[in-house]
C-alpha cells in the first residue's frame, strides 16, 4: 500500500510539474505528458523491488522536461542502497544530467533557461532534487544500521546469557548427581566386592560379583553422562548401547533369576542407530519393571523386523511370589514413551489375562 501511494504521488507530481505548476511548462500534448507521468508512477510504484527503472526515468524525465519528481525519488532510494563507488557513479550520472538539462535549457532559452543553465538556480535545483534526498536516504541507511546492529548484540547477548544459565544449570545437575548417585552406587560396588570376596558358597559369590559387575557399568554409563553435562563437545564417551548389546541385557536379568526368553521375527536388517537405541531402552525399561513388580515371573522378548518398522514385545507372566518393593519414580515409561512418539512410534502397556504385563513399542525404521 505504501508503495501504490508513492507511484500515485510522484504521478500526480510530475503532471503538476510538466503542466508548468512547480517547473518548467511543457509544450507536449496533454495526453503524452499524462503517460510520461504514469510511466514514472509505475516505477516509483515498482522500486520496492528495483529503484534503477526509477532512476532512469528519472534521468530521462530531468534531461527532457526538466521534470523532478521520478529523479528526487530515485535519489533517496540510492542513498538508502548505494555506497563507495556505487554511489560515486550514481552522483556522477547525476551531473552528466544536470549538464544535459543546462545544455538543453540554453538552446531553448526562456524560464527553461534561467532554471537550469544559471549557475544559481542550477545548483539549488540539484541540491534539492539530488543532494538534500540522497543525504535523506544516507541518513536513514545509517540510522537502520545502527538499530540492526543494536538488536544483534542485544539478542547475541540474550543467547549468551542464556547459554550461561544452561552451562551452570548443567553444571549444577552434573555436582548432584556426582555427589549423590555416584557416591551411593560406588558404595554399593564396594560392598558387593566384599561380599565377594567372604562369600561361603559359589552362588553367593557369584550373585555378589553380578551386582558389582552391574554397579561398574552404571557407574560407567554414570560418568558418560557428566560428561556430557559438563563438557559436552570435549568429552570421550563410549557409544550407547543398541540392539548388539540386548543379549548380555537379558544375561543379567537370567542371573538374577528371571527366565528370559528371546524371539526374533522377520529378516534382521541394518536400523538408524536412533532406533536401535529406542528399541534397547524398551527392553531395559520393561525388564526393570519386572524386577520391581513381578520379581522373578518368566518373561518373553520378541524383536520383530517389519518391512517398515520394528517392534518390540515384552510380556511377562503373572509373578509367583510377590516381589519386594523396590523405590521408583513412576516416570519410566512415561519416558519411554516420550522417547518412541519422538521418533513418529507408538507404545503399548497393558495389563495381560492371568496376572501378566505387555508393553510394545512399533518403530518406523
Amino acid at each position: 500500500m505504501r508503495f501504490v501511494l508513492l507511484g500515485a504521488g510522484v504521478f500526480a507530481a510530475s503532471l503538476l510539474v510538466g503542466k508548468g505548476q512547480g517547473g518548467v511548462p511543457s509544450s507536449l500534448p496533454l495526453p503524452v505528458l499524462v503517460a510520461v507521468a504514469a510511466v514514472a508512477g509505475l516505477a516509483a510504484w515498482r522500486a520496492r523491488r528495483s529503484w534503477w527503472p526509477l532512476a532512469a526515468v528519472g534521468a530521462v524525465g530531468y534531461a527532457w522536461l526538466v521534470m523532478w519528481p521520478p529523479l528526487l525519488v530515485a535519489s533517496y532510494y540510492a542513498g538508502l542502497a548505494l555506497s563507495g563507488r556505487r554511489l560515486a557513479a550514481y552522483l556522477g550520472g547525476c551531473l552528466g544530467v544536470c549538464g544535459v538539462a543546462a545544455l538543453a535549457g540554453v538552446s531553448q532559452g526562456g524560464p527553461r533557461a534561467m532554471m537550469t543553465a544559471t549557475p544559481g538556480n542550477a545548483l539549488i535545483l540539484a541540491l534539492a532534487v539530488i543532494g538534500l534526498p540522497l543525504a535523506l536516504g544516507l541518513l536513514v541507511r545509517t540510522r537502520r544500521e545502527a538499530a540492526r546492529e543494536r538488536a544483534e548484540r542485544r539478542e547475541h547477548e540474550q543467547v549468551m546469557r542464556a547459554e550461561q544459565a544452561r552451562v551452570q544449570e548443567r553444571a549444577r545437575i552434573a555436582r548432584e548427581m556426582h555427589d549423590v548417585v555416584a557416591h551411593r552406587v560406588s558404595l554399593m560396588v564396594l560392598h558387593a566386592g566384599a561380599l565377594e570376596m567372604r562369600a561361603s558358597d559359589e552362588e553367593t559369590e557369584r550373585s555378589a560379583a553380578l551386582i558389582g559387575g552391574i554397579g561398574r557399568e552404571a557407574l560407567a554409563n554414570l560418568r558418560d553422562v557428566l560428561g556430557v553435562l559438563r563438557t559436552p563437545e570435549n568429552s570421550p564417551l563410549r557409544p550407547p548401547p543398541t540392539l548388539g548389546d540386548l543379549d548380555r541385557l537379558l544375561d543379567q536379568s537370567r542371573a538374577l533369576g528371571i527366565a528370559v526368553t528371546r524371539h526374533d521375527e522377520g529378516e534382521a536388517r541394518q536400523v538408524e542407530p536412533t532406533v536401535e537405541r529406542t528399541a534397547y531402552r524398551v527392553v531395559q525399561e520393561a525388564l526393570t519393571n519386572v524386577h520391581k513388580h513381578a520379581g522373578d515371573a518368566a518373561t518373553d522378548v520378541l524383536i520383530r523386523y517389519g518391512a517398515e518398522e520394528l517392534e518390540v514385545e515384552v510380556r511377562n507372566q503373572a509373578p509367583g511370589s510377590p516381589p519386594g518393593e523396590l523405590p521408583g519414580a513412576g516416570w519410566g515409561l512415561v519416558g519411554l514413551r516420550e522417547r518412541v512418539e519422538l521418533l513418529g512410534g507408538t507404545l503399548r502397556t497393558s495389563a495381560q489375562d492371568g496376572g501378566g504385563f505387555l508393553v510394545s513399542a512399533r518403530i518406523p525404521a
